[in-house]
């Protein structure tokens, strides 16, 4: 009975001994991997890196994380073909490892090898397709091919599944940009004053505009009309066009020209700015303004900052004008949630002063510079039967037409384009 007790203990104590010893390998097994990754990330070491990661396989040829970062340091080391192995080898043992599957497609991308890059992204969608990282891979695989067409309707699958995205929606709208599109259109507004003997005012326009993969380009002719106690006091004729063109993957520029030889417009107005795309959402533009009158050059800076939260977009706007030798402010805040397109959404503005960007008063610009002049509008915007573009927008503002005097001015806009 003695004899079998003592056979008990000697057993437990090899149990014990044995289990110690594989703990001790454990920690030894993770204390390498350690080491492997500070060589890749940390130290930059990669071909130390690969020694320790295949001492690694040698103690555990089932971790497969030794076997994952091996591929890693063979892909840094430019050593295409033995990171492919490793990345399959890791794929082939676990179907589910996520981590190879990024680095594994990236590999493929980099290496400009798409078919395998898009079957690699494939397989790791089907299994992570909540993961946008293999959605924004699958995206840059058609945008490296430079198939533009496929990459947007991608973008719009990304967008439904996604859509408080803000990097999404900046993608999506410009690229949509760059489709083809053509488009006619009237816009009119009108413009009442609380002012006995002033107004209304009248604005209307007919454009043409052409976008296409490069840009776009618009035609537009607006006449202007004055009127004071039922009678017109001053009209004519402004022909306009402007540009908006890609300059880079994330950046564009506008350029504008419009020309009158009538008093009711400015005798010429000039425009450019540049505008880029950051990540997140955020997007920014610098540019200038000239606005030639009878009397007056004058001319403007202007600077802005926008971000896409979500289906919002939001914008400040900055004008920083001359007049002599003196300058006045102007500032936008333009705020949009949009539907189902760039072309079907909501906006609120806001601002304070006179901007040369506002048409249906550039006619005063040199009056009203100095002046001061608080805004507020709102207006609604729509695709109407998938080629009509239909929209409505109300504008209040507060102005001050003498030192110390004001006029309350009320803006109806409607414009109605169609697409084909």
């Amino acid at each position: 009975m003695k004899q079998h007790n003592y056979t008990k203990i000697f057993l437990f104590a090899i149990v014990v001994l044995a289990s110690n010893g594989m703990l001790g390998q454990k920690i030894n097994t993770d204390s390498l991997l350690t080491e492997v990754i500070k060589d890749i990330n940390v130290r930059k070491n990669y071909p130390e890196a690969i020694k320790k990661a295949h001492i690694g396989i040698k103690a555990a040829p089932d971790y497969l994380d030794f076997q994952l970062f091996l591929g890693r340091a063979y892909q840094l080391s430019e050593s295409i073909d033995s990171a492919r192995y490793y990345y399959k080898r890791v794929v082939e043992k676990n179907p589910k490892y996520e981590d190879a599957y990024t680095y594994w497609s990236q590999l493929e991308v980099n290496a400009k090898n798409y078919p395998v890059a898009t079957n690699v992204t494939d397989q790791a969608l089907a299994l992570y397709p909540e993961n946008k990282t293999f959605h924004f891979r699958k995206l840059a695989i058609y945008e490296l091919q430079k198939e533009d067409d496929k990459a947007y309707d991608y973008l719009k699958t990304m967008d439904k599944q996604f859509p408080n995205d803000t990097d999404i929606k900046q993608r999506l709208f410009l690229l949509d940009k760059k489709n083809n599109n053509d488009r006619v259109g009237l816009n009119y507004s009108i413009t009442f004053f609380d002012r006995n003997g002033v107004g209304p005012w009248n604005l209307g326009s007919a454009q043409y505009i052409r976008e296409r993969k490069w840009g776009s380009l618009i035609a537009r002719v607006n006449y202007a009309n004055r009127l004071s106690f039922k009678t017109s006091i001053a009209s004519g004729l402004q022909y306009e066009t402007e540009s908006y063109f890609f300059t880079g993957k994330q950046a564009y520029s506008y350029v504008g020209v419009a020309y009158s030889d009538d008093l009711v417009f400015p005798k010429w107005r000039v425009g450019y700015s540049f505008y880029y795309n950051f990540n997140d959402g955020w997007e920014a533009d610098l540019g200038g303004r000239y606005t030639k009158t009878v009397d007056e050059n004058l001319t403007a800076v202007v600077a802005g900052v926008g971000k896409y939260i979500g289906s919002y977009w939001l914008n400040l706007r900055t004008f920083l004008q001359n007049q002599n030798s003196k300058v006045y402010p102007a500032f936008t805040l333009t705020s949009r949630y949009y539907f189902d397109s760039r072309f079907d959404y909501a906006t609120v503005i806001m601002g304070y002063g006179t901007s040369p960007d506002e048409r249906s008063v550039l006619g005063q610009l040199e009056q009203r510079i100095a002046m001061n002049s608080y805004r507020i509008g709102a207006g609604y915007y729509r695709v109407l039967w998938k080629n009509y573009l239909a929209g409505i927008q109300v504008n209040y503002n507060n102005q001050e037409y003498l030192p110390g005097l004001k006029q309350n001015e009320t803006e109806l806009n409607f414009s109605l384009h169609y697409r084909f």
